[in-house]
């Protein structure tokens, strides 16, 4: 930091630790209470300004002047944040006009909320993160006080009254799914599947002993989104879980986002990370992930909506890199995302027309929710803010902590609201927001938590309650306008396995009066196991692109050894027609049908290949079918086209040529690295991978790197302080979307020693294709004292 940096953050502290006298505080919990109010800030804050008028000499530029009294008059304003009672707290909500926003539970009721989900019955099915960092060193971080509880408006008023436990000593849990009479619950590293006994959890089954293994709480799996495909799917995880005849399968799939995951009509996927509004995938999600040597595959973990800019209503001074030039503007407030989270896809007309299909995002560090429109443009979606300078809903309450957005029985948006000041972990916390922290005593209250519904100004939509409903009425909700109702009727009749709904269920396939419902049909007799090719040509004979792509879908679902060349001569006469929608649908059906019928797959792989050979999304499908196989069919092409600088060619060159360089690794761990690699695995693989070759919208590749393998010090500075991009590795340039902003340095956490932080540098600097020096607690001492005071991380040309 420059000195007239570290000079401006000190007077933001300094004003920072006075307020004005306001109400008192609201207190949660008998013997509990808000920040205490400090006094004497505005004769302070006048004796700050006189001071520093008289420092600042007569002819000195007034802009600079102004944006300093501005700022410090913002940090008088925000000095404390009291905590509010639920009433109070909804006078400071700024909602889109047209809509009202109403109280559904609060506490006691909900204690720190963190996910949601409605059973068939309307009622709420809460996580309490309450373990969740007690205060900035994570204390009792480990204890099982967790739970699940269940909570229900018993008079229908529209407000919450009973609570019942379901589960109770968690550690941490982060994601529940309700799903054939039990609850998937997310237990780090474990997923359990425990029997719900009439709101008492019975048997415990192991699921997958290692679902959030290593990572630490900002970067482990979650999720457990249903998806319409009946496969189960997660954010931050490369897995996808289904139960087939009684038993639990794990699958590989793309990797995904940081914190939700939703879906929109067609069953693809929506996420984000912490600093993206909203990533995505253009094709359905059980496609295109068979080869493990493939890195990325075109068309999924998109970019759909690149603007990542934020409209705060107060000033956000505690954000982790709050200090950093142009982490706030002027006025104190986010610039841009910080903490994006919960992604939602609005598939309801409750709100009305315009904001159905709308990509609602949570930003818990800027105290808002905003709102994105999404448009399908042939198989891709693109996306845009509704709007400049303001957002859907936000809230001057610095506690008010929007962190899940569903949709709920009655149609309406609920936010999730953990209403707490702490929402950062300990592993990159950083010295300036543990001041702030401090400064305005935001570790206290931890007992609170609120969750609300947004609905059109005037409107009270009822819920549905779907638990009494026959098998038949199911089959006709999955026509309903609510996401909700359609989903919870296509899950209702896989889990009570209702197949004499068979002939209702086709019946709906020949209507057109309802797309939607149609699709549903399709998956639930998927589902249900009852799905034939009869019922997919009615989907492959529509005009419609998206139900056409849906029947290629369902077609891959169901190949089979028995079925696969009827299939793949399906697919072959529908390339021929050179229509480019479906091409890429063609081409994924191929490339899994290649370990049932490998010949004729690729042949009809060699024939996509070379139709549409300058198409990356074609080229991806098609590679993501030739595991193993890769230089044969490199060989193949090149001798049919004699073409190798087109897209397929260099693509699938740079595939072979990625499986050189991990064939070249070293798979055994010097034993002096094997601290450094459970560190490794803990803090840095999440967004570099296991590989070590970075991660798609998060982090850079290490393996090979010249920053890795080159000055020592350099490498122990950006792992202390942090490093900014772009950043060059190599002769590539990575930068947002590709990788995330920035990487947080873990220089300031405490539970870090020097040994510690010097094995992890040494592991990383000597693993994969890396040879090169150790580091030794000495070093990182060294770097320590050259950067005494530093706090924001470095940019390229700083290292340079």
């Amino acid at each position: 930091m420059s000195s007239s940096g570290k000079k401006m953050n000190e007077q933001y502290v300094s004003v920072g630790r006075f307020s004005r006298p306001s109400a008192a505080p609201y207190s949660p919990e008998p013997g509990s209470s808000g920040p205490a109010l400090s006094r004497g800030a505005g004769r302070l804050l006048t004796a700050l300004v006189v001071a520093g008028a008289l420092a600042v000499s007569c002819n000195q530029a007034a802009h600079q002047s102004s944006r300093e009294e501005d700022s410090l008059a913002m940090r008088e304003k925000y000095a404390t944040s009291p905590v509010l009672s639920p009433e109070e707290a909804m006078k400071h909500f700024k909602l889109e006009q047209g809509f009202d926003i109403r109280q559904v539970a609060s506490e006691p009721l909900v204690h720190t909320p963190t996910a949601m989900i409605f059973d068939d019955r309307g009622r709420m099915w809460v996580v309490e993160m309450e373990g969740y960092m007690h205060d900035t060193s994570g204390t009792g971080e480990d204890k099982p006080v967790s739970k699940i509880v269940i909570v229900e408006d018993t008079n229908h008023d529209g407000k919450a009254d009973k609570r019942k436990v379901f589960m109770d000593s968690l550690v941490l849990p982060r994601a529940i799914c309700l799903i054939d009479g039990g609850v998937l619950v997310a237990e780090p590293p474990k997923l359990w599947f425990v029997e719900d006994n009439n709101d008492v959890a019975g048997k415990k089954t192991l699921v997958d002993p290692t679902y959030a293994e290593g990572g630490n709480v900002e970067h482990q799996p979650n999720g457990l989104l249903r998806g319409l495909d009946n496969w189960i799917y997660n954010a931050k995880s490369d897995k996808r879980y289904r139960k087939i005849n009684g038993r639990w399968v794990v699958e590989h799939t793309h990797f995904r986002g940081q914190w939700g995951v939703s879906q929109d009509n067609y069953g693809r996927l929506f996420y984000n990370n912490n600093s993206e509004n909203l990533l995505g995938d253009y094709f359905s999600p059980g496609l295109g992930s068979g080869n493990l040597q493939q890195r990325s595959v075109s068309g999924f973990n998109e970019n759909i909506v690149p603007d990542n800019r934020t409209y705060p209503i107060r000033a956000t001074p505690g954000v982790n890199r709050g200090y950093m030039k142009g982490v706030l503007d002027d006025s104190l407030r986010l610039v841009n995302f910080t903490a994006a989270c919960s992604p939602l896809i609005f598939r309801s007309k409750a709100l009305g027309e315009d904001y159905e299909n709308n990509a609602f995002v949570a930003e818990p560090s800027a105290n808002l929710v905003k709102r994105n429109i999404l448009t399908d443009n042939g198989y891709k979606v693109t996306g845009k803010q509704a709007w400049q300078g303001k957002e859907f809903l936000a809230s001057d309450d610095e506690r008010f902590r929007p962190v899940t957005l569903t949709v709920g029985p009655d149609g309406a948006l609920y936010v999730v609201d953990m209403y707490r000041g702490i929402i950062q972990h300990k592993t990159y916390l950083t010295p300036y927001l543990n001041n702030e922290i401090k400064m305005r005593e935001l570790t206290d209250p931890l007992s609170c938590g609120r969750i609300y519904r947004i609905v059109r100004h005037g409107s009270d939509p009822k819920p549905v309650d779907m638990s009494g409903k026959s098998p038949e009425a199911l089959v006709a909700a999955l026509d309903d306008d609510n996401s909700w109702v359609r989903e919870t009727a296509q899950h209702m009749l896989i889990d009570q396995k209702a197949v004499q709904t068979v002939p209702l269920l086709r019946k709906k396939l020949q209507e057109d009066a309802n797309k939607l419902g149609r699709i549903h049909a399709l998956w639930t007799l998927e589902g249900l196991g009852q799905l034939q090719a009869s019922d997919i040509q009615v989907f492959l004979q529509s005009n419609d692109p998206l139900q056409q792509q849906q029947g290629l879908t369902a077609a891959t679902a169901m190949l089979s050894a028995a079925n696969a060349a009827q299939w793949l001569h399906t697919g072959g006469a529908l390339l021929q027609k050179g229509d480019t929608l479906l091409a890429p649908y063609i081409a994924f059906m191929g490339a899994a049908a290649t370990q049932f019928a490998k010949a004729p797959a690729e042949a009809l792989l060699l024939d996509a290949a070379k139709k549409y050979k300058d198409n990356r999304y074609v080229a991806d499908a098609v590679i993501s079918g030739l595991s193993g196989e890769e230089e044969k069919f490199l060989a193949r092409f090149r001798k049919e086209t004699s073409d190798s600088s087109c897209v397929f060619a260099r693509r699938l060159k740079k595939v072979i040529s990625d499986i050189a360089k991990k064939k070249a690794q070293s798979t055994k761990t010097d034993k002096r690295l094997v601290r450094g690699k459970q560190l490794f695995e803990t803090i840095c693989q999440a967004c570099h991978g296991e590989d070590g070759e970075g991660i798609k919208s998060l982090g850079a590749p290490l393996n090979g790197s010249n920053w890795v393998q080159g000055d020592k010090h350099t490498l122990l500075s950006i792992v202390l302080y942090g490093l900014v991009g772009p950043i060059k590795v190599g002769n590539k340039l990575y930068k947002v979307p590709e990788v995330g902003g920035e990487m947080p340095g873990i220089g300031s956490n405490d539970q870090l020693s020097d040994k510690d932080i010097a094995q992890i540098v040494s592991y990383i600097r000597n693993s994969w294709n890396n040879k090169a020096g150790m580091v030794t607690e000495a070093d990182v001492k060294a770097v320590r004292e050259k950067e005494k005071g530093r706090q924001e991380p470095f940019t390229m040309k700083d290292l340079q």
